[in-house]
């Protein structure tokens, strides 16, 4: 493979295709680890400061994480790549990293994700070239790593494709050069120049919103509007991420915990207490695309009323509001126990979910399905498992739960006694990753008349999320006239279905996650939903199933199906779940034309 050259190596990057860079050289401008820093080791911070900080030095170049090398005639070679874990990285602590041990600050350096999908995922760090005239330096090592010293310096350069300290004499030589152009400094000069320099090195010597010129006046009028809140001064330049402009920001008091100043429009500028800051971040560490702000988001004023004027999110804070990320109108909420969690903002629409058609391959189709799915994207479910205990308490409490008493009450209402009080295994899988229990309700003969039943499966090769599931199944209406004693079993009334629907939910949201530990202590990597469906697989229509008079009159051809999907936190009151489901519902019933369809109806 011919060599190619420093900006198509930032191209195939760019491209997500960070196979282009095998069979390169290391050279100048290009340098590979097979595994990312260790930001919690001390010489591994140094190291990624003075390799940055060398290509700073000379004229720009791509460190690039997670491509292993091989030694061909004395020459580093990119030889394969070994996919780095998204979750394992945190893009904005190296970004802060170097904002902070470089001086001064590298501009424009970027941290970004390099992945073809198809397994080969890198990490890189792209250097652009800086201005000329300037030297960049880092904390000379003391021995001790983490030990920094600021009254020292050394210089970091990389020669050909090794990063080297520059040597004690080139630094006196290229002080000398500087004496020679501007004349010997007096004794008393020098002592003004070094405090002059200790001063620049410090927090004061940043301006707000020093690194962004275009965002800089927004920026220091917020400092100005928020300064009585305790802020101190800038800890560092201002960054861009996305479509907001941050900057962190000391406290007045030594000892308390910075600021991050957050300007994202169209909202007003905040300043977030740093322990809550980082709560945001890591909130949302666990998303596929590796960004956790451009998965949650940024704070935004609570309620309505959003005037425009600055605001601030204190370290006592319990919750924030997020908006602008791709998991969409969220919040951070703090724990009675101190620990934070993400949630989604309540909202309804009718996506389809990948797993809305799981588990619904049963010959002959039944002639109702009510089906609750909830989909639970947990990061950590590859690591899950179902213990042989837990599923013992998954049995016990199947037959006496609130699923099979509802489901019991469709037969009583009829004056039948048909209970849901036995349940067996299957007929799906049932493993360490995967439950799957049924229940007959109601039979005729040989022919099942109603079935619940309950699934629940970790995630599988194309799936990123535990799925749990509860379905109610009209399998043979005739079959249930007749184990009713001639009692006519459908169409079911619309607060039949809303009862049955309510605890299916409950069930897949609450008792079947319970099998894999408790749901509370899971993060999430993606918004979790719910989805209710109602199906008729054998009739033409859900009105031959299902009585809608009280959602009032429908405007346009009626459905063999309705589905609403529901994103929100699963776990809930029982109030609050009742008061979302018929909000939903009705959501539902209007999009499928029945238009007049209240919620006080339901």
């Amino acid at each position: 493979m011919s060599t190619i050259d420093l900006e198509a190596v930032r191209a195939a990057l760019r491209a997500q295709k960070p196979d282009l860079l095998l069979e390169q050289p290391e050279g100048q401008w290009l340098d590979a680890k097979t595994v990312p820093y260790e930001l919690r080791d001390p010489r591994a911070v140094e190291e990624l400061a003075k390799d940055v900080c060398a290509f700073a030095n000379g004229g720009g170049g791509v460190i690039v994480l997670g491509i292993g090398t091989r030694w061909v005639d004395d020459v580093e070679i990119l030889d394969q790549i070994v996919p780095v874990d998204r979750a394992s990285v945190d893009r904005d602590q190296i970004r802060k990293l170097i904002r902070e041990r470089i001086t001064p600050a590298p501009r424009q350096v970027s941290v970004e994700w390099s992945d073809d999908h198809q397994g080969a995922r890198v990490l890189y760090i792209d250097i652009p070239a800086q201005q000329a005239d300037t030297l960049f330096v880092v904390a000379a090592p003391v021995g001790k790593p983490g030990a920094l010293r600021t009254d020292t310096v050394a210089v970091p350069v990389r020669e050909a494709d090794g990063t080297h300290w520059l040597a004690r004499t080139e630094i006196q030589r290229l002080l000398s050069a500087g004496v020679a152009a501007s004349g010997m400094p007096t004794a008393e000069m020098l002592s003004k120049l070094l405090h002059d320099t200790v001063a620049r090195s410090g927090p004061a010597a940043v301006r707000v919103g020093q690194g962004l010129p275009e965002w800089e006046r927004e920026m220091r009028e917020a400092y100005e509007e928020l300064a009585g809140a305790g802020l101190g001064a800038p800890a560092g330049e201002a960054y861009r991420h996305g479509r907001a402009a941050l900057q962190d920001v000391g406290h007045a008091l030594d000892g308390e915990p910075g600021w991050v100043l957050c300007v994202a429009p169209p909202h007003p500028p905040v300043v977030v207490a740093a322990p809550v800051w980082k709560a945001i971040v890591t909130a949302g560490r666990n998303d596929a695309g590796g960004d956790p702000l451009a998965a949650v988001g940024y704070p935004v004023r609570p309620g309505a009323g959003e005037d425009g004027r600055a605001w601030v999110v204190a370290a006592d804070a319990v919750r924030v509001d997020l908006e602008g990320g791709r998991w969409g109108a969220g919040r951070v909420v703090r724990s009675e126990t101190g620990g934070w969690r993400w949630e989604p903002a309540v909202r309804f629409s009718l996506e389809q979910t990948r797993s809305a058609r799981w588990w619904t391959s049963q010959v002959p189709a039944p002639q109702l399905r009510l089906r609750a799915l909830v989909t639970l994207p947990w990061s950590d479910a590859s690591a899950l498992e179902i213990t042989r205990a837990r599923r013992q308490d998954l049995e016990q409490q199947l037959p006496y739960g609130a699923l099979a008493g509802a489901v019991t009450m469709l037969s009583t209402r009829r004056g039948g006694d048909l209970r849901a009080a036995r349940w067996q295994a299957g007929p799906h899988d049932n493993s360490l990753h995967a439950a799957s229990y049924t229940s007959v309700v109601a039979a005729a003969g040989e022919w099942a008349a109603v079935t619940a039943a309950a699934m629940i499966a970790l995630p599988g090769v194309m799936d990123s999320a535990v799925v749990s599931c509860v379905d109610v199944l009209i399998e043979d209406a005739a079959a249930w006239t007749a184990a009713l004693g001639g009692h006519r079993g459908v169409p079911l009334d619309f607060e039949e279905v809303q009862d049955v629907l309510f605890h299916a939910w409950e069930t897949a949201a609450e008792l079947l996650p319970a099998v894999f530990g408790d749901p509370a202590a899971r993060r999430w990597a993606a918004p979790p939903t719910t989805e209710l469906r109602l199906s008729a697989e054998q009739s033409p229509a859900l009105p031959s199933v299902v009585d809608f008079t009280e959602l009032g009159p429908i405007s346009r051809d009626p459905r063999h199906e309705m589905a609403v999907t529901i994103t929100a936190e699963p776990s809930m009151r029982s109030a609050e779940r009742q008061d979302l489901m018929r909000r939903a519902l009705i959501h539902m019933a209007r999009a499928f034309g029945h238009v007049h369809a209240e919620v006080g109806l339901a």
